[in-house]
């Protein structure tokens, strides 16, 4: 496993690990964060798939989540200038706000929902 893909494996697998008898996929992309990926399978019985190179509509979800975010950080921002409390405030209303995808609830209400926290 390359070093920069070692972190971010025992971080994803860390999150996972609380949700993963409510995930039964995952699409990523080719990146290099997911280069563990069947270390993952194997650990948490999630399988993986891989979208196809330059295919963005194959992970819906995710662009669309991607362009919300973008409502408040525009491409080219330095996230190296964006603190803790700005990040904060866009995951609150990110997480509030409804979504059709979801029958009009907000991605908490479905989250706390389904794992009945």
């Amino acid at each position: 496993m390359p070093f920069i893909t070692r972190p971010l494996y025992f971080y994803t697998k860390k999150i996972l690990a609380y949700v993963a008898k409510h995930i039964h996929t995952i699409t990523a992309d080719n990146g290099s964060e997911f280069a563990a990926y069947e270390e993952i399978e194997n650990k948490l019985g999630i399988n993986f798939y891989f979208c196809d190179p330059y295919s963005s509509w194959q992970r819906g979800l995710n662009e669309h989540t991607n362009g919300l975010i973008r409502q408040y950080l525009p491409k080219k921002t330095d996230f190296t200038k964006v603190d803790y409390k700005t990040i904060k405030m866009i995951q609150n209303r990110l997480n509030n706000r409804p979504r059709k995808s979801l029958g009009f609830k907000t991605p908490k209400e479905a989250l706390l929902e389904e794992v009945a926290w």
